[in-house]
């Protein structure tokens, strides 16, 4: 099961996160987000947790806990929806496209 993990303190790192989690069960894998020019966390990240239940478990029981300073926000992490529309814009695919409606409609 996937966990997300947020409202972490910047100098969280990977080892501190795999610690945190270790308590409630089996870490199998731990990764922070990082802003990608800097380097520097941005504060949350996803762990995954080899059983089900030690991984709800783990979200019951450290949600809104105090960690370095921080109240932290945990639970199931949810695949990230994606917006609809445009997808042939961000190509510039599209624009020829709407030329050939416009001749067309004439």
């Amino acid at each position: 099961m996937r966990i997300y993990v947020g409202n972490l303190s910047f100098n969280t790192g990977e080892a501190e996160l795999q610690q945190l989690f270790a308590t409630m069960g089996t870490v199998e894998s731990v990764r922070l987000i990082r802003d990608q020019a800097t380097g520097r966390s941005r504060g949350f990240g996803f762990v995954e947790m080899t059983n089900d239940q030690e991984a709800n478990a783990a979200c019951r029981s450290l949600n809104e806990q105090d960690f370095e300073g921080r109240r932290l926000t945990v639970n199931e992490a949810k695949p990230q929806e994606r917006s609809g529309g445009g997808g042939g814009y961000s190509r510039g695919g599209g624009f020829g496209g709407g030329k050939q409606k416009r001749e067309a409609r004439w």
